[in-house]
């Protein structure tokens, strides 16, 4: 959220969406989903977003995602999917295989190309799906004339890949994660809980190899990190690094907790419409330009 939020400081205008579809290939409870995507939303105005400078919107409210996604379906060659290295890493953790998980790049592609965005802030394991972007877009443009913008990706390299308490990428489908406005007992439980090695308590640790420190760097200004890192070497233990990393958590965290915790149901309902509104608006621009093209003229 961070560099989307520097990112959104710097534009005339941005998009945020919840990706709601993207979500189904992996969440099958139909509460979960709803909760959690208007959590998602509160997460977005809690940390700062402006909607009147950023739209934020549901990504299923906008039947263009979909329409665009099959009409570059058809153009997508089966081979760039299949070279897709995030479908594979999903399926070997152990999320099932679907049509849906496999074509998630298309889908992205479409969500990326209807608003005409030339930068997409990602994470490096989001880095080649940005590039099948680029590439269908490539691909459209050949087929039926220029149209769309070649995207490219934005990485913020303190922060291409964050990791969690497990040591794989911090990711929710893989429940390695530290809430950011949960109960503080759920924060407290998964930072106490992040893997560490078996040194001693006064052994000097290496804080490059240290999950806790990887973690808690992020939090701090760099005069910050640098201190705590020589903390690391002159031999904190494992479980005063933790409690330090669990003050700056929720010190951090806390005046968006409280910004959070003032936003009202009618407040988000409105910010939601009005980005879905403005969002439709911008989708059925792009649309209007490319049904023609591939002969689906209204």
């Amino acid at each position: 959220m961070r560099p989307n939020l520097s990112f959104a400081k710097k534009a005339d205008e941005s998009f945020f969406f919840i990706v709601d579809l993207h979500a189904l290939t992996t969440l099958k409870d139909p509460e979960a989903l709803c909760q959690a995507r208007e959590e998602c939303v509160r997460d977005y105005l809690a940390v700062g977003f402006d909607p009147e400078k950023s739209v934020i919107f549901y990504q299923s409210q906008v039947p263009a995602h979909t329409e665009l996604m099959w009409i570059l379906s058809t153009v997508t060659p089966m081979g760039l999917l299949e070279r897709a290295v995030s479908y594979k890493e999903k399926v070997e953790k152990g999320i099932a295989s679907s049509v849906g998980l496999f074509a998630y790049p298309v889908l992205m592609a479409a969500d990326i190309l209807l608003y005409g965005a030339d930068t997409v802030p990602v994470g490096k394991d989001q880095k080649q799906h940005v590039e099948i972007a680029r590439d269908i877009a490539a691909k459209f443009n050949n087929t039926f004339g220029e149209t769309f913008v070649l995207p490219e990706p934005a990485i913020h390299e303190d922060v291409a890949v964050v990791p969690g308490t497990d040591g794989q990428k911090m990711s929710k489908s893989y429940g390695n994660t530290i809430p950011l406005f949960g109960d503080e007992k759920a924060i407290k439980k998964a930072i106490m809980g992040i893997v560490t090695d078996s040194k001693g308590a006064t052994d000097p640790k290496d804080p490059d190899n240290c999950l806790v420190f990887q973690i808690h760097r992020l939090l701090l200004p760099d005069a910050g990190a640098e201190a705590l890192a020589k903390e690391y070497r002159d031999g904190i233990s494992y479980g005063d690094a933790k409690k330090l990393f669990l003050d700056s958590y929720m010190d951090y965290f806390s005046p968006m907790r409280e910004r959070r915790a003032s936003l009202t149901d009618t407040y988000v309902r409105d910010v939601l419409a009005a980005g879905r509104e403005k969002a439709q608006q911008m989708a059925e621009e792009t649309m209007e330009r490319v049904r023609p093209l591939v002969g689906l003229k209204r």
